[in-house]
């Protein structure tokens, strides 16, 4: 490995003194990539980084990238989360990684893959999930949009969220609402996902409920002009609601470390979380 002149002077610092060893570590957290062949050069570090873990979107990979890829964060973080994962490439990629042939850490990892969402997850044998630390309500207009929904509640959990869902909670019964919007604000929720394609107008209904940050989400569920989550997103823009913000069109993952590191900012306020430095 070559020299690197920031990382030398990083290090010098520490060694006259000028930096605390705390310091020197954030820097350095800077610093830490995985090459994986002439195709990929991984943020390993970026949950240490941001709080925010990795999340590899399988569509345009090979099955030998994605395999490779998944094997170096298993190595390096001790979990791999893939999302848009199809079924098939998913029992492919579960044969691989549990394959005792060659490979001393198959026995004992622990691999998930949930369909309707195309979620695929992989851990090491010592992999831990964080401590909890925030609490977020996720909804959904109609159970065609959960998919979506899964992939944030995904990443909320893997960042240390307590995740109260409420599926199919839309405006055509809207009554549906009641129940789980109550139960997401008495349990302490600090922030909403609120997940819909169609016209998306269930975002600026709850938006208009709470008084705490909604996060709304449109989604590619609906039919003819604008079903393809075009009507959601500027439904969703345009809405009089004040405290709703909006991603891009079924970006589950982005809505989901938003509304993680709300939650966790939220909690830290009231306290320290489990395992992080004030």
């Amino acid at each position: 490995m070559g020299d690197n002149p920031e990382l030398r002077r990083i290090l010098e610092g520490l060694q006259a003194g000028e930096r605390t060893l705390d310091e020197t570590l954030q820097r350095l957290r800077l610093f830490q990539i995985a090459q994986v062949g002439e195709f990929a050069r991984l943020d390993t570090n970026r949950d240490l980084r941001k709080g925010v873990p990795e999340v590899l979107y399988a569509p345009g990979k090979t099955d030998d990238e994605l395999e490779s890829i998944v094997r170096r964060y298993l190595d390096e973080r001790g979990y791999a989360l893939v999302t848009r994962l199809h079924p098939e490439r998913a029992v492919s990629l579960r044969a691989a990684l549990q394959e005792a042939k060659n490979d001393e850490g198959a026995a004992g990892r622990r691999v998930s893959y949930q369909a309707n969402a195309r979620v695929f997850v992989a851990y090491s044998p010592e992999y831990r999930l964080p401590p909890e630390c925030g609490r977020v309500g996720l909804l959904t207009a109609g159970t065609s949009d959960i998919p979506v929904a899964e992939e944030a509640a995904l990443v909320m959990v893997h960042m240390g969220c307590r995740v109260e869902r409420g599926y199919d909670t839309g405006v055509a019964g809207l009554h549906r609402l009641a129940e789980p919007l109550t139960r997401m604000v008495e349990t302490g929720a600090a922030v909403l996902v609120v997940v819909a394609g169609m016209e998306g107008a269930l975002a600026s209904v709850v938006a208009g409920l709470v008084d705490i940050p909604v996060i709304g989400v449109p989604v590619s569920t609906g039919y003819g002009l604008g079903g393809d989550g075009t009507a959601a997103l500027y439904s969703m823009l345009q809405s009089c609601s004040p405290g709703l913000v909006t991603v891009n069109i079924d970006n589950g993952v982005g809505a989901g470390v938003a509304a993680a590191l709300i939650a966790r900012g939220t909690a830290t306020g009231r306290g320290p979380c489990p395992g992080r430095s004030q």
